[in-house]
């Protein structure tokens, strides 16, 4: 389960269309088929994180090796300012630049979250192996975090739609032909307007399954607009608010010969 799971974090795509496979698996004759596999596969114990609410105790990571981590990302109200006027700036030029026409060869931002906020995962090693467009990292350091405060669950598409509806902010040309692209949809495209976001919630956690049935899709918000959750790994938490801190407990090295070997901890020479 988890192979197969982080090899479909691994292949999601959101500049180009979808390959056979994805078509092949999207057809309801495949779907109806593997209902009863993954009936039984929902009940194995190993698998119940994959519907769990945010842990209390989660990791950051940092893609390097232990010798020279990074300290956590502070003052998340400036973030999310930057990203609010940087995300507006691009959808201004992007309208006036780039073609409507979403069959255009044009590509440029695709996800959905911002960047440069504390974003934490719940599960070591299995989160390091479920990174969207990876850069093939080895080495990794997994830092222990504990935050607190208002956090809102993403375990459905309806729960995403919903962030969608009450904080909507478009990016129809910003997102148009890469969106396209992925989804087929043609339309106006909207993501969660973060800074409003922010005012509500300290931290939004998006569960496995919450990523498994809504990522890399078009998500009907209203009659004129969709959304795409882009971008964001599963079962893992971004925060909006000054709230979490790295905690006392000791940093863990992670390391892997290559792309798709299995992590293992890299252990302090006694």
């Amino acid at each position: 389960m988890q192979a197969a799971l982080e090899r479909s974090v691994d292949t999601a795509r959101y500049w180009q269309e979808p390959d056979s496979e994805d078509v092949l698996a999207g057809l309801p004759v495949i779907t109806a088929a593997l209902t009863s596999v993954a009936e039984q596969v929902m009940a194995l114990p190993d698998i119940q994180w994959y519907w769990q609410p945010r842990r209390d105790e989660q990791w950051a990571i940092d893609w390097r090796s232990s010798h020279g981590p990074a300290p956590l990302p502070k003052n998340p109200r400036q973030t999310l300012t930057d990203w609010g006027r940087k995300e507006r700036a691009e959808e201004i030029r992007a309208a006036h630049e780039r073609p409507s026409d979403p069959r255009a060869n044009w590509s440029g931002t695709w996800w959905s979250i911002p960047h440069g906020l504390v974003h934490t995962v719940g599960q070591v090693p299995a989160a390091l192996g479920l990174v969207e467009d990876s850069l093939g990292w080895e080495h990794a350091t997994a830092v222990p975090v504990r935050g607190t405060g208002r956090t809102l669950e993403v375990g459905t598409p309806d729960d995403w739609i919903s962030l969608c509806r009450r904080f909507p902010f478009e990016v129809t040309a910003s997102r148009r032909h890469d969106w396209f692209r992925a989804t087929g949809r043609h339309g106006r495209w909207v993501i969660p307007d973060w800074e409003q976001v922010a005012g509500e919630w300290d931290a939004v956690h998006l569960s496995v399954l919450g990523y498994l049935s809504g990522a890399s899709r078009a998500l009907k918000v209203d009659a004129e607009t969709a959304t795409v959750i882009a971008g964001w790994a599963p079962d893992s938490t971004i925060w909006l608010t000054d709230v979490a801190r790295a905690s006392d407990f000791p940093r863990q090295a992670w390391h892997r010969a290559s792309h798709g070997d299995r992590w293992t901890e890299v252990r302090p020479k006694a």
